[in-house]
């Protein structure tokens, strides 16, 4: 009943906190109308608390925080601490604060202080240069032998949107019989441009905003849809509002797309998502994942130097360029979401989640899966917690 309690009460202040923040500041929210939990959910289970100043959030955060003092050590205490630090470095940031780069990735993202080795990104990069030469491109700098793979698959523009279709019916389909059935859920392609990111998933929407200024392959886009739908965000907030219905999981489950600590572990689904569900077919997507992990480890290498140590601009786009291998539009974008005060630091949150649940998927035992998918998509998780199953 105590666990139950304050999962009611961290989500009734979580959504306090969101509704507090799009109408302070004349209105101008500064996560650009998205919010600190932008998809929830929960509206006639926990209703957000009404705040009239910052002081009354902090106040009920320290009487929360006394309560998670009470219950047992174990996974459940280790994420809502967490949770509890998370929110309030938000807090702080939302009224007007200025934390660090370095602790808003340590405590409000969750992730760890990461400037990846070299060795692990160069070792990365061999891999990356073998299955290029496995396929033929052998001529040429790395960055340029990968231009050209994407190029000779890229997508015609009237090919991308059934190319998505047939994808995300392929992926809905082995989520369902593998993980969980999302029903009638289903997302639509919305191509646009100049924006920060490669995909962004809009929920509510029912759609996937796909940046074609990118050049897109299916195996990309196979990724994409992992990412964005099936088994990524939209089956986790799916699956997770499934436990809390059947009184398996306690509210605080529907916080799991919350900008905090919840998101190394929702981007960690995601960037998993191929895996998850046992849909790695050939060369073009094991080099689509070795590119992925690469551009994971070297963009935050690259941005905690330019956002933490004072990096120059340029040294930074060159890194991400010529190291990273990253497309024109997506170093531009890495640089315009770095400078944001408040999403900039959950860059981190890609590789960091990506590992965490890799090592956990790599880990457990045909039999421990049930319960595993339950710990994954069912609670809301940290790095930390998360890699405390199966003890918990």
């Amino acid at each position: 009943m105590k666990l139950s309690k304050i999962g009611h009460d961290l989500t009734a202040i979580t959504m306090g906190i969101d509704r507090f923040e799009r109408v302070t500041n004349d209105g101008q929210s500064l996560l650009d109308g998205e919010g600190l939990v932008p998809v929830y959910l929960g509206e006639d289970l926990a209703a957000p608390r009404k705040y009239a100043a910052w002081e009354e959030i902090r106040d009920d955060l320290s009487a929360l925080e006394t309560e998670i003092g009470t219950i047992k050590t174990g996974e459940r205490r280790t994420f809502l601490e967490g949770m509890v630090r998370s929110l309030r470095v938000a807090v702080r940031v939302f009224s007007g604060g200025s934390p660090t780069f370095e602790e808003k990735v340590l405590t409000l993202v969750g992730a760890p202080r990461i400037r990846e080795d070299r060795e692990m990104i160069e070792t990365t990069r061999d891999r990356i240069d073998r299955l290029l030469a496995s396929q033929g491109f052998v001529s040429g700098t790395l960055r340029n032998r990968v231009r050209a793979w994407e190029d000779s698959r890229a997508i015609a523009p009237d090919r991308i949107e059934p190319m998505f279709r047939a994808l995300m019916t392929e992926a809905k389909q082995r989520t369902a019989d593998m993980i969980f059935d999302t029903g009638d859920y289903d997302m639509a392609l919305n191509a646009v441009h100049d924006r920060p990111y490669s995909a962004r998933w809009n929920f509510d929407e029912g759609q996937v905003d796909l940046n074609v200024d990118i050049t897109h392959s299916r195996a990309t886009l196979k990724h994409l849809v992992c990412h964005e739908a099936f088994p990524g965000h939209s089956t986790q907030l799916l699956y997770a509002k499934a436990e809390v219905e059947a009184g398996r999981s306690t509210l605080d489950a529907l916080l799991v797309t919350a900008n905090a600590i919840t998101g190394c572990v929702q981007e960690g689904i995601a960037d998993q998502g191929i895996y998850l569900i046992d849909w790695l077919e050939d060369a073009d997507d094991q080099l689509m994942l070795e590119l992925r992990n690469l551009q994971s480890a070297a963009q935050i290498t690259a941005i905690w130097a330019y956002m933490a140590e004072g990096q120059p601009a340029e040294q930074t786009v060159t890194y991400l360029r010529n190291t990273a291998l990253g497309q024109d539009a997506w170093v531009r974008g890495r640089l315009r979401t770095a400078a944001h005060p408040f999403k900039g630091p959950f860059i981190a949150s890609y590789w960091a989640g990506s590992e965490a649940v890799r090592r956990l998927r790599e880990r457990v035992s045909d039999a421990q899966r049930p319960d595993f998918l339950r710990a994954l998509y069912g609670r809301a998780q940290s790095p930390q917690s998360l890699e405390m199953f199966p003890i918990a």
